[in-house]
């Protein structure tokens, strides 16, 4: 009978210790990816960030890798993707370029290095026959003289309460142009009778686990949603009557603002005067 023999085996690779990690290694003919160990054994990327590497590698192209559409397959949420794209980025495994389609509309085009770069990544054809955009240089001018950003406003109680909301949660950082939107808001709650520290606790609390993407906006929304009603306006108290007197002659009480005679007596004095 004559023996059946296969073209390769399973290699197990060896090291002098026994105590660390063992390989199998099988010869892959479909579907696998070439990884690099600068990748794989990246002392400065977190797990996480190699995880997303390797999996956007493996991707065909035109795969949508929108941090939405990657936390819909994978349970880190979208502040840890996020956050992880932001590294690949960084490290030259990525980049991410908005450009404008002839319709107008903005998209951003990511592209995956499986080396890192450190220059400026070429620009990708378009899909679906969309034409190659290429830009022309602009000619040579005099560099623009950077302007210093507009000083900050005064702080005002609605700016310290926005200011402020980092001390209760580091995920709602705003910036000054947030803070001018937002402070007008902020006023209308104080106006309303709501202390400082109250609009701060109803702000901060409740946030999801995985942080919000858009603190502004999110802070926006709910200074909108949960604005209390106006306290109800103070009623006048009703006027005083006039304190009790005497009357003078028949020592009776009536009420007046001054002592004197009362209304009946005050009348048959006054008429016996006309008689006289």
């Amino acid at each position: 009978m004559t023996d059946q023999h296969f073209s390769a085996h399973a290699r197990t690779r060896t090291g002098r210790s026994h105590q660390g990690v063992g390989h199998v290694d099988e010869h892959h003919d479909e579907r696998f990816t070439v990884v690099g160990n600068h990748l794989a054994q990246h002392s400065e990327l977190s797990l996480t960030a190699i995880g997303l590497a390797v999996h956007i590698h493996s991707l065909r192209s035109g795969t949508l890798v929108g941090i939405k559409a990657l936390a819909a397959k994978f349970p880190e949420g979208e502040t840890r993707i996020a956050s992880a794209l932001r590294e690949l980025e960084t490290h030259g495994y990525l980049s991410r370029i908005k450009e404008r389609l002839p319709s107008g509309r903005i998209v951003t085009r990511t592209i995956s290095y499986n080396k890192p770069r450190t220059h400026t990544a070429p620009q990708l054809p378009k899909p679906h026959g969309e034409p190659i955009q290429t830009t022309t240089p602009p000619p040579p001018s005099t560099p623009a003289v950077p302007t210093s950003p507009p000083p900050p406003e005064p702080p005002t109680p609605a700016r310290d309460v926005l200011a402020g909301l980092r001390t209760h949660d580091p995920r709602l950082h705003l910036s000054e142009q947030d803070v001018r939107r937002l402070a007008p808001a902020v006023a209308t709650w104080l106006e309303r009778g709501v202390t400082p520290d109250d609009v701060q606790r109803t702000l901060a609390s409740g946030i999801p686990k995985e942080g919000v993407r858009h603190p502004a906006g999110f802070l926006a929304h709910r200074l909108t949603a949960l604005l209390p009603l106006p306290l109800p306006a103070a009623h006048p108290e009703p006027p005083r009557p006039a304190p009790l007197q005497n009357c003078d002659d028949c020592d009776r009480a009536f009420r007046a603002a001054t002592p004197g005679r009362c209304r009946g007596c005050d009348a048959s004095h006054e008429a016996r005067a006309a008689a006289a």
